[in-house]
């Protein structure tokens, strides 16, 4: 099927029969990914008495019980609702279907070498997704594509779909790229780490606040909070899709909390 949008005046053609998944599939049997040494997701077939959940078991059907942790199991899709004493949850804040998207690999820096900053002491083992390089990445891009950011770190492997990142820290966002992503007006944030902050932060949670404008330190949202911001973690996007503009579909499950597993589809721009 082809699908035409008009952007800025401009009329693209999208190929809705090619989507490019960046989303990480949760194995509940094999390897996954998983953030902060929490427990692996589980499905086991529910029991009742002689009815059993699962056809290689004698059941009339397969029906199981999933236990998991959407912000450390796998790909998942956040709401301001993660740091608020406010309960907002993620398919109340999601309001866009289709997104213009910029896609952007950017090289980490070691936190030693550069002087951009983040509000806890940093270490040499520290990388840092800095401004300057997202700003060098980002140039020529046109503000139409940026209602979405998607980035990409290197190097860039199949491991990320299984990494223990207790084991291997993951880079984060400088205060000052975090700020940049901001005032660029991003919306809908896409990264292939568990977080945009260090993951021992002291729970500031800077960037996430400075993403949603959040005041330091605050668990309330403000008139001048972006309730409809979302940040997608734990995404994977292999070597063969390439920087550049697209149109997102972000697919989440319609749950009644701070994230949700989700499932973000690239289309290509044809002009």
């Amino acid at each position: 099927m082809i699908f035409f949008v008009e952007i800025n005046n401009q009329v693209y053609k999208i190929d809705l029969e090619n989507p490019l998944d960046v989303s990480i599939p949760l194995d509940f049997n094999g390897a996954q990914p998983n953030a902060y040494g929490a427990e692996r997701a589980t499905a086991t077939a529910c029991e009742a008495g002689n009815l059993i959940g699962d056809t290689r078991r004698g059941g009339s059907c397969n029906f199981e019980q999933i236990k998991f942790i959407p912000h450390c199991n796998g790909t998942h899709t956040e709401c301001v609702g993660h740091i608020t004493d406010q309960r907002i949850s993620v398919y109340q804040s999601l309001r866009d279907s289709f997104i213009p998207a910029a896609l952007v690999s950017i090289s980490p820096e070691n936190a030693f070498q550069t002087e951009e900053t983040y509000p806890v002491k940093l270490n040499a083992e520290d990388r840092l997704i800095t401004k300057k390089n997202l700003r060098n990445r980002l140039e020529g891009t046109g503000t139409n594509w940026l209602d979405a950011l998607i980035v990409r770190t290197l190097p860039n492997d199949d491991s990320k779909k299984t990494r223990a990142y207790m084991e291997q820290p993951p880079p984060f966002f400088s205060t000052e790229a975090m700020r940049y992503v901001a005032e660029k007006g991003v919306k809908h944030l896409l990264v292939d780490m568990p977080s945009i902050d260090r993951a021992f932060d002291a729970g500031k949670l800077s960037n996430h606040r400075v993403f949603w404008n959040i005041a330091p330190e605050s668990r309330a949202i403000n008139e001048a909070s972006l309730i409809h911001n979302t940040i997608t973690e734990m995404i994977y996007v292999p070597d063969e899709i390439e920087d550049g503009a697209y149109l997102l579909n972000l697919q989440i499950a319609s749950f009644a909390a701070d994230a949700a597993p989700s499932r973000p589809l690239l289309f290509k721009i044809y002009e």
